[in-house]
């Protein structure tokens, strides 16, 4: 008899499969969704109790497959044609088919019609699993929201005329790109909330490694979605060293390394290694192997900042952006001094999607400690803390800018 988590685990794993097996013999996305996740709910009621049958998965698909049926009936402008339909084609008494459609699932929730906001909503319903209340205490956003949004996204695939089926050779790499960013984003909401008490939402850190670890098994020779898996794993990896007891932020250079997940360090070393020297370099490898060198450091006096920098400055060129600006700046005062790193700064925040961004106060605010300025540092962190929803990070922010207040007149 399996336990209720583990009746989940298994729940998530199919989910994805249930779903792309119903659509592709029923066509009607939208209709197919509500009936695999009212089978799942099903399940997780009936399974811890009654056990799990023999072929989950066949289990699955003919409830839902019936449940489809009743919520198609159950619109009275189409109830004719269905009753017509259903005569034709009654669901199979085991119509589980061996092929898994997870990939072609996963660029149908990253639809180009769909902003990132629903497509994060709609691959962690769809492709993750996740019922609209997991999603909702997740996102830290009211259950409606996610309701509507996963909604809005099912009507936009629907009237955008979106078939289930892999997009043509010429939209693909577009798609796929999407997809990795989908994961990402969901991985950084969970690894550095950006609102609310918690710094981490492991729940969503677990999912995106979850999906892609499946992501990589359908591609493995795609070498962005393997640095983005080694990513992953090398960044959280670091996640029980970066908090103390009370749950205040711990940078990484007084982080306790020891604490660090050293089998997750040691696959996504390896994994990282291997896909750099066999696959065409991207930004996602270029952002393990950055990772790789922290990981690598016993102590933080250890890290190659050197090669940081060589890598950051590679990243830069391929894929700019303005959180690779910052982490280069950090890097370049790793190895030239902070002055040289205030100074790339001062002509790096000129660009707008910075403007009033608090990690522009925050990097200042550290160089400026460095160099020895620590009344304009303690500026700057409080600049930085007001401007972050991060709770956590509003803590660790503020005790930076008291660390730098003098304990009487005279004594900067």
């Amino acid at each position: 008899m399996r336990t209720a988590p583990e009746v989940e685990d298994l729940l998530r794993e199919l989910a994805p499969q249930v779903l792309g097996a119903l659509v592709r013999r029923h066509g009607g996305f939208d209709t197919c969704e509500d009936a695999v996740q009212e089978a799942m709910l099903a399940a997780a009621v009936q399974w811890p109790t009654d056990g799990v049958p023999d072929n989950p998965k066949g289990w699955l698909i003919t409830v839902a497959s019936r449940r489809r049926i009743e919520l198609w009936r159950s619109d009275t402008a189409r109830r004719r044609r269905e009753a017509a339909a259903v005569a034709m084609s009654p669901p199979d008494p085991d119509p589980a088919p061996a092929v898994d459609d997870t990939l072609t699932l996963l660029l149908l929730c990253c639809h180009p019609s769909l902003t990132p906001v629903s497509q994060v909503a709609l691959t962690l319903r769809a492709v993750g699993g996740l019922s609209t209340a997991e999603i909702a205490r997740a996102l830290l956003v009211p259950e409606a929201t996610v309701g509507q949004r996963i909604s809005r996204a099912k009507q936009r695939i629907k009237t955008s005329g979106a078939h289930f089926r892999m997009p043509p050779e010429s939209e693909r790499a577009e798609r796929m790109a999407a997809v990795l960013r989908v994961l990402y984003l969901i991985f950084n909401e969970g690894y550095t909330a950006s609102s609310g008490s918690a710094l981490h939402r492991v729940e969503l850190t677990a999912e995106a490694i979850r999906l892609t670890r499946q992501l990589r098994d359908r591609l493995p020779d795609d070498g962005e979605v393997a640095g983005l898996l080694a990513l992953m794993l090398l960044t959280d990896a670091r996640r029980p060293a970066r908090t103390n007891p009370d749950g205040d932020l711990v940078p990484l250079a007084e982080q306790d390394r020891s604490r660090w997940d050293a089998e997750a360090i040691a696959e996504g070393i390896a994994l990282i290694t291997e896909t750099l020297a066999s696959a065409p370099i991207g930004p996602y490898q270029l952002q393990a192997a950055i990772a790789a060198v922290h990981g690598e450091a016993g102590r933080a006096d250890d890290t190659d900042w050197p090669q940081i920098l060589t890598l950051y400055e590679l990243l830069s060129s391929i894929a700019p952006g303005p959180m690779v600006s910052l982490n280069r700046i950090v890097a370049v005062a790793m190895v030239h001094g902070p002055e040289a790193g205030l100074r790339q700064l001062a002509e790096a925040e000129a660009d707008p999607a910075l403007a009033g961004h608090y990690r522009v106060d925050a990097v200042r605010a550290h160089l400026l400690d460095t160099a020895g300025d620590r009344e304009a540092a303690q500026t700057h962190y409080r600049l930085a803390a007001r401007h972050t929803l991060s709770v956590p990070e509003q803590r660790y922010l503020e005790s930076r800018a008291a660390r730098l207040t003098p304990d009487r007149p005279g004594d900067w």
